[in-house]
C-alpha cells in the first residue's frame, strides 16, 4: 500500500483560497484514496518556527485540525494525524541526510536564495536546511506521493536525489518518491474532485485577490477587503463580495484574461456550492447585472461560513487530542523502524 504525506500548515489563520485551493481538495483526495493508501496529514511545526509565528503554535495544530474535520475529513484506519516534534526521528534522520547532501545542492534551492538575496545577516538557518528537514518527513514514511506547490517541486527533487545516493550506497532503504511529472498527474486528480471537465477552463485552482484580481488571495495582503479569512464574520465576507473589483463589460461569463474578476467569482461560486464550475457558467450565461451576481456570491460565503464554524466549534479538544495519540503512536513505529534501518545501514547501530 502506497502513502500519500501532505503537511498541514499551522503558521498563521486561513484564507478562503488556502481552503478550496488546498485544504478541502486534500480531505477530499484523503477520502477518495485512504481505502487504498496510507494517508499521512502531519503538522509541520519544526518547519513554522523558521518563519514568523501568529499566536501559539498548539493552538493553531488545533484550530488547523478541526478545518479538516469540518471540511468533512473521514478519519479512518488508514488516516494518521501527527505532529512533527512530537517525532524525534524526523530531526536525527535530517541530520543523518544532511551528511549525504552536498553544500552546492543545498545553496541551489531558489526558496533560499530569493530569502537570502537581499539580507543574508538575517536570513536563519532553518531556512537553508529547511528542504533537508522536508527530505526527513517523506522519507521516513516511504512516501509515494506528496501533494506541494510548484514552489515545492525543487524540494521533491532534491528529496528523490538524496534518497537515490543513499539506497545506492547502502542498499533499498529508502522508497523514492515519484518523479515530478507523475507527482503532478496524481495532483491533478485533487482538482478533478471538483468535476471541472471542461478543457477551455484551468484545471489549477488558484482563488485571487478581490480587490486586484490579477493576483492570488493572499493573507499577507495590506487591504482586508481584498481577502476573506475561514474566521470572518459571515456579514464581513458577504460584505468583501459585494465590494469586489469587476469590470465594466456587462458579461458574466469566465474569462480570466479579460474578466478576472468575475471569473474569480464564478469559481468561488462553483466551489463552495459544490456545481462544476461549467454549470454555474451556464446558469449565469447571458445575464448581465452583477449586482445579482454578487449577492448570490455573497449568500453562498455566508451561508457556507455560519455552516462551517459551526461545525469546528462543536469539535473538542479531546476529540482532537484522541486523533493525535493514535496517529503519533502509528508515526512512531514506522519513523523509528526507519530510523533504525538507516542507522544501521551506516554503522550507528
Amino acid at each position: 500500500m502506497k502513502t500519500i504525506l501532505t503537511g498541514i500548515r499551522i503558521n498563521s489563520e486561513i484564507t478562503l483560497g488556502n481552503f478550496l485551493g488546498a485544504l478541502l481538495p486534500m480531505v477530499r483526495l484523503a477520502n477518495k484514496y485512504s481505502k487504498t493508501h496510507h494517508v499521512n496529514i502531519f503538522i509541520p511545526d519544526l518547519h513554522s518556527i523558521i518563519g514568523s509565528i501568529d499566536g501559539n503554535l498548539k493552538q493553531n495544530t488545533f484550530r488547523e485540525i478541526r478545518y479538516y474535520l469540518a471540511a468533512g475529513l473521514e478519519v479512518n484506519q488508514n488516516v494518521h494525524i501527527y505532529r512533527q516534534s512530537y517525532l524525534p526521528a524526523h530531526s536525527e534522520l535530517c541530520w543523518i541526510l544532511d551528511c549525504f547532501t552536498s553544500m552546492g545542492e543545498a545553496l541551489r534551492m531558489t526558496q533560499f536564495k530569493e530569502k537570502s538575496q537581499n539580507d543574508n545577516n538575517s536570513t536563519n538557518v532553518g531556512i537553508f536546511n529547511y528542504p533537508i528537514l522536508m527530505s526527513a518527513d517523506i522519507l521516513l514514511y516511504d512516501a509515494s506521493y506528496i501533494p506541494v506547490g510548484e514552489d515545492q517541486f525543487q524540494h521533491l527533487e532534491l528529496t528523490r536525489n538524496i534518497a537515490e545516493r543513499f539506497n545506492r550506497k547502502f542498499g533499498d532503504i529508502f522508497v523514492i518518491p515519484e518523479k515530478t511529472v507523475d507527482q503532478i498527474k496524481f495532483m491533478e486528480t485533487i482538482n478533478n474532485t471538483y468535476g471541472n471537465q471542461d478543457k477551455n477552463i484551468p484545471s489549477g485552482l488558484r482563488i485571487r485577490d478581490l480587490q486586484n484580481p490579477e493576483k492570488k488571495m493572499s493573507k499577507s495582503s495590506h487591504s482586508e477587503n481584498s481577502k476573506i479569512m475561514i474566521s470572518d464574520s459571515p456579514k464581513q465576507a458577504a460584505k468583501k463580495i459585494i465590494s469586489a473589483t469587476t469590470d465594466s463589460l456587462a458579461k458574466i461569463q469566465f474569462d480570466l484574461f479579460n474578466q478576472p474578476g468575475i471569473s474569480n467569482l464564478l469559481q468561488i461560486e462553483s466551489l463552495l456550492t459544490d456545481q462544476p464550475l461549467q454549470a454555474v457558467i451556464s446558469t449565469w450565461a447571458g445575464k448581465t447585472r452583477y449586482g445579482d451576481f454578487k449577492q448570490q456570491v455573497a449568500t453562498t460565503i455566508s451561508s457556507f461560513l455560519t455552516d462551517f464554524q459551526s461545525k469546528t466549534q462543536n469539535i473538542s479538544d479531546i476529540t482532537i487530542e484522541k486523533l493525535l495519540t493514535e496517529g503519533e503512536q502509528h508515526a512512531r513505529t514506522i519513523s523509528a523502524a526507519k530510523l533504525l534501518q538507516v542507522q544501521k545501514a551506516i554503522g550507528l547501530r
